[in-house]
């Protein structure tokens, strides 16, 4: 992660260039009184939003607490929106576009998913099943032949065949 990290400064240089390139050329366009009202608006608007979501994501948080349930996807949701209300308060025309994509329902979703998929991979399964309640796993039978001998035992079935919820635990992590 920290090798990552040294490319932020960077990251950051080239989305204020690339800010400033779209702002020079939406104002070529309509105007450059029209461009900056505009991204004073966004500008607004995110921050109104960055209250709201701040207090849903709270309410959300607090609700799925109080009943036992895990908060997950509660946190993932509430951070998605206020990334996209923060990007949409942040002045420039290039990061509100990216915060209204990021509050509009089926993008957040999409976003929502690789949060939580990025946070399972970084903490261990326990603590994944603790935020985001037990994995889904669905398991086939595949056409190769098994590496072990089978056991002469009959296979158990247990719950009559349904789905069971429950953890995989992968040797050597925590």
């Amino acid at each position: 992660m920290r090798r990552g990290l040294r490319f932020v400064p960077l990251a950051l240089l080239a989305a204020v260039l690339l800010e400033l390139v779209v702002f020079v050329a939406v104002g070529r366009a309509i105007g450059f009184g029209s461009t900056l009202l505009a991204v004073f608006a966004a500008s607004l608007l995110g921050l109104v939003l960055l209250r709201r979501e701040g207090m849903r994501a709270w309410r959300g948080f607090k609700a799925s607490a109080q009943a036992g349930q895990p908060p997950g996807r509660q946190v993932t949701d509430g951070l998605v929106g206020l990334l996209g209300a923060l990007l949409l308060a942040l002045p420039g025309l290039l990061s509100g576009v990216v915060g209204v994509l990021l509050l509009v329902p089926p993008v957040r979703r999409l976003a929502r998913g690789g949060v939580q998929r990025a946070a399972e991979r970084r903490v261990s399964s326990m603590v994944a099943g603790d935020l985001f309640g037990p994995r889904r796993v669905r398991v086939r039978r595949g056409a190769a032949a098994p590496a072990e001998p089978q056991p002469a035992e009959p296979t158990v079935v247990v719950d009559g065949g349904r789905a069971i919820e429950g953890e995989i635990v992968e040797p050597g992590r925590n």
